[in-house]
């Protein structure tokens, strides 16, 4: 059973970088036709498809936060982060990291971690 844990600063400050990253148990991120997303829910709203990297580490990025977003990962270490740039106080929410077949994820699945909750304040 793969495990997703996702890790960073619970506060940022605004117009910085945020980096999270997500260490995976259970599983490569390396192999299989897997995509590793990152999702953010901010409060009182629905989830936000992010980005992905994929097995081969290809990108794939929301078009709106594309210009602001970088996926990368450390094989040797089974993780793969996010930074999001420019940060304001819209980029609060809970951030989380997944597995999916696919990307683009609108609904929660089987295999995501449990969330990090961002906060941006001076």
């Amino acid at each position: 059973q793969v495990h997703l844990q996702e890790s960073g600063p619970g506060l940022v400050k605004p117009s910085t970088t945020l980096s999270l990253t997500c260490t995976v148990s259970g599983g490569s991120i390396t192999s299989g036709n897997y995509y590793w997303n990152w999702i953010r829910q901010p409060p009182g709203k629905g989830l936000e498809w992010m980005g992905a990297i994929d097995a081969r580490g290809e990108t794939y990025y929301s078009t709106p936060l594309a210009s602001r977003t970088s996926i990368s990962r450390d094989t040797a270490k089974n993780q793969f982060s996010l930074q999001l740039n420019s940060v304001t106080p819209e980029d609060a929410a809970v951030y989380f990291c997944a597995r999916d077949r696919s990307y683009k994820l609108t609904t929660r699945g089987d295999n995501w971690g449990q969330g990090t909750q961002v906060t941006v304040s001076s």
